[in-house]
């Protein structure tokens, strides 16, 4: 029987070679999941990191702030953002198609609801104008105000406490709400809320740019909160409702 010779460099060349040829098929393999991987990094990473949309710009301040800093005007708000002015201060912020004007002495938190610009006045006063009954909504406790009507709407609203509030109607309607007990306050009219339906008849506002009161208390049958009329004044401010009813794209 002939003897198989074999050549031991030959073999272990060929070892080598099959050794080699396994770890480069390795490495193109890990190299197209790592690529795979950061491709789907790429991706993601933006939808993760980018911030959230802005809710307005403020286009008036004197002696507010935004959170703790101080703020002017072309700074940028977000929802969540709390807004307050000093005794003598203001703050004006365009949101859309509706504007909002802190008074002196004010508190209010941004919020968004269903894309809808809103804010939260804990303290003092606010004004807000709006182009249509969608574009604002102003929240104290349990009450919501906002425009009655798509018409140019102007209103005021004055916190007493944290269950009373003066709402005044300068322009157009204004629908208030508490749960399912919904109001309307026509053009011009202006009413001291109560939000606790039992309270006893509270004292006068005072300090609220209100005179007097106009007969008993109305009540609905299925009553979340009870209002009196009140003989309200003018009031004056230096808010620039007029262009909030013009185009938002307008600088």
């Amino acid at each position: 029987m002939p003897r198989l010779c074999v050549d031991r460099f030959t073999v272990t060349r060929k070892v080598d070679r099959l050794a080699v040829t396994g770890m480069i098929d390795r490495f193109t393999v890990t190299s197209r999941i790592i690529a795979v991987l950061l491709s789907y990094t790429l991706l993601v990473t933006p939808v993760w990191a980018a911030p959230s949309s802005s809710l307005g710009t403020v286009v008036y301040a004197y002696r507010a702030h935004v959170g703790a800093a101080q703020t002017s005007v072309g700074a940028t708000v977000f929802s969540g953002d709390r807004l307050s002015t000093d005794q003598s201060g203001s703050v004006q912020v365009r949101a859309g198609a509706a504007r909002l004007l802190l008074s002196s002495a004010s508190i209010a938190t941004l919020s968004q609801e269903d894309a809808i610009p809103a804010a939260t006045l804990t303290l003092g006063s606010a004004t807000f104008s709006t182009a249509n009954s969608n574009a604002f909504a102003l929240h104290v406790a349990s009450a919501v105000i906002r425009p009655n009507t798509n018409q140019p709407t102007i209103g005021r609203v004055t916190v007493l406490n944290p269950k009373e509030l003066i709402v005044k109607s300068t322009h157009g309607s204004l629908s208030i709400a508490v749960d399912d007990d919904v109001r309307e306050i026509p053009e011009g009219a202006a009413y001291r809320i109560v939000l606790d339906p039992n309270a006893a008849d509270p004292q006068g506002p005072r300090g609220a740019g209100t005179k007097g009161y106009g007969g008993s208390p109305m009540k609905a049958a299925k009553s979340r909160f009870v209002w009196f009329a009140v003989a309200a004044t003018a009031v004056v401010t230096v808010f620039a409702f007029t262009e909030v009813f013009e185009s938002p794209a307008r600088p």
